[in-house]
């Protein structure tokens, strides 16, 4: 693989670049403070044609990789944006891979085209209270009634429900104790999110307030068979599409967010000065610094190396998760450091860089634990026995 950016990549990332200077610092913690939604930055990618940078070019999409759009996200949260940003545009990018795979010629030519122009929002309800990491033991379910479905159950921390008019729901249409695999019995549907059927809890939380988080509550939704995708009982092996593409760009986000802190770290240790010398000058600041830059730099990498097997078509489940946790960990250490660095300016918000920490929390904990990821790589990639 190339550790430097092809022609083609380096154009995704001049262009978010050039969008992204239009929002600065101080559009993002207007945002935080307000929790208002970046509808104006939605908008700009929307009109720049990168909503649908991964999705085939019959349906509207730029038929780039995923490399190309981990290069986009990482560039957006390096703006500042961090997980604001981020979370703002990349459901669409990943999010409806299912629907490319699995579905009918008629459903992506109804589905793709209108979240591609940023017409269309959509959320991803998969997750349930009860359930958490074990998704086979979802409640929510689907019964079938005649030409269409009757959803009825809850989710939790489904982001951007609160401006999404579309939604991809996983729910169970056989239960439980009458499958025969425990992945079984599970149907994936893309469809409406009716108001009428569907209440939307805002869940208050720590960071990322312009990109809401939910509780949703399904009581009767009506499901036409049409928004089915692929066959029913089928829907936990369609998601598993999404699962290494999501990694891979949450893994280049938590790079962006830890790329910003240690620029906005060296800026002000190379300006700050106490004792009559640049605090910069002070082993004590530089040390933990270029130690976070390494490891940021080797997420990085291994990003690039995941993304690079996915649009091989090869098995990148070791690297895309490996890329997440190293990510994951360099970011949340970077914006620690870069707290630390600005001292008593970095606990105020006008500094930017609390903000940053807040964020990168989220990759530490979404979509998946670093603990899981642990378990999954003694597994897979060293043979232990399975410990979940």
């Amino acid at each position: 693989m190339q550790a430097s950016l092809t022609p083609s990549q380096r154009e995704v990332r001049d262009l978010t670049e050039r969008i992204c200077a239009g929002f600065p610092d101080s559009y993002w913690l207007e945002r935080d403070r307000s929790a208002t939604f970046p509808e104006d930055f939605y908008r700009a990618i929307a009109d720049a044609g990168l909503l649908g940078i991964a999705m085939p070019q019959a349906y509207g999409g730029a038929g780039l990789g995923i490399s190309e759009a981990a290069v986009m996200m990482q560039a957006i949260a390096q703006s500042g944006a961090c997980m604001s940003g981020a979370s703002s545009v990349h459901m669409n990018i990943f999010g409806l891979n299912p629907v490319v795979v699995f579905g009918t010629e008629e459903q992506k030519h109804r589905m793709l085209p209108p979240l591609i122009r940023g017409e269309h929002k959509a959320c991803f309800a998969v997750t349930e209270p009860d359930a958490g990491l074990n998704t086979a033991r979802i409640r929510t379910k689907a019964e079938r009634n005649g030409d269409h479905y009757v959803i009825s159950g809850q989710k939790i921390w489904i982001s951007t429900a609160q401006v999404a008019n579309k939604a991809l729901i996983l729910a169970r249409t056989t239960p439980y104790e009458d499958v025969k695999r425990k992945t079984d019995g599970m149907s994936l549907f893309c469809t409406d999110l009716d108001r009428a059927h569907v209440e939307t809890r805002a869940i208050a939380k720590m960071g990322r307030h312009a990109v809401d988080s939910n509780m949703l509550f399904f009581d009767g939704l009506r499901v036409p068979l049409e928004d089915r995708i692929g066959e029913e009982g089928e829907g936990f092996r369609m998601i598993l599409h999404g699962l290494n593409p999501e990694r891979i760009l949450i893994a280049a986000e938590a790079v962006g967010i830890g790329s910003v802190a240690l620029q906005r770290a060296a800026a002000y240790a190379g300006e700050r000065e106490v004792f009559d010398r640049k605090i910069g000058q002070n082993q004590g600041i530089q040390h933990p610094l270029a130690k976070c830059w390494m490891q940021v730099e080797a997420a990085a990498l291994m990003t690039q190396r995941a993304a690079a097997m996915y649009d091989a078509g090869e098995d990148c489940g070791l690297q895309a998760n490996s890329a997440k946790y190293l990510a994951a960990e360099a970011a949340f250490e970077a914006c620690q450091n870069a707290v630390m660095t600005l001292g008593g300016m970095g606990y105020s918000s006008d500094f930017h860089v609390e903000r940053y920490l807040r964020e990168s929390l989220i990759p530490r904990l979404a979509p998946v634990s670093q603990q899981m990821i642990l378990n999954f790589v003694a597994e897979k990639a060293l043979g232990l026995p399975r410990s979940y």
